[in-house]
């Protein structure tokens, strides 16, 4: 389960969808399709056209993998820091009913933040 404790949880960079392991793949609903995927140092996020899945990989061969889903039908509100000059990496805030924390997604230089912050107004607003 992600740590809604923790602040800012990962710091992720897009990669081509081919990235998501069978684990993931057995999750999906049969009419659930991937719109993006990020990932990390081993972690990795994956938004589909009804929730977001956040993917913890544990232990040494990471097979042991912590696959938490975030319904978008329950984003209260969401917030996205562009990239500027000298910083160019982005951020997104989410506010789940139900969760007492915020969960935070950072992204690297170089990440469309205005199309993960369009992904989600489709399905929340």
């Amino acid at each position: 389960m992600i740590d809604f404790k923790n602040g800012s949880l990962f710091k992720l960079k897009r990669v081509d969808n081919s990235a998501v392991g069978d684990g993931l793949i057995a999750l999906l609903l049969p009419e659930e399709n991937i719109i993006g995927t990020y990932k990390a140092m081993r972690d990795y996020v994956v938004f589909t056209d009804l929730r977001i899945i956040a993917v913890n990989v544990q232990g040494m061969t990471g097979t042991k993998q912590d696959f938490t889903s975030l319904p978008y039908r329950k984003i209260n509100l969401f917030s996205v820091e562009t990239s500027g000059v000298m910083d160019l990496d982005s951020e997104l805030e989410l506010y789940f009913s139900g969760l007492d924390d915020k969960l935070v997604f950072e992204f690297s230089g170089g990440c469309d933040i205005s199309r993960i912050a369009r992904i989600i107004g489709t399905f929340v607003l």
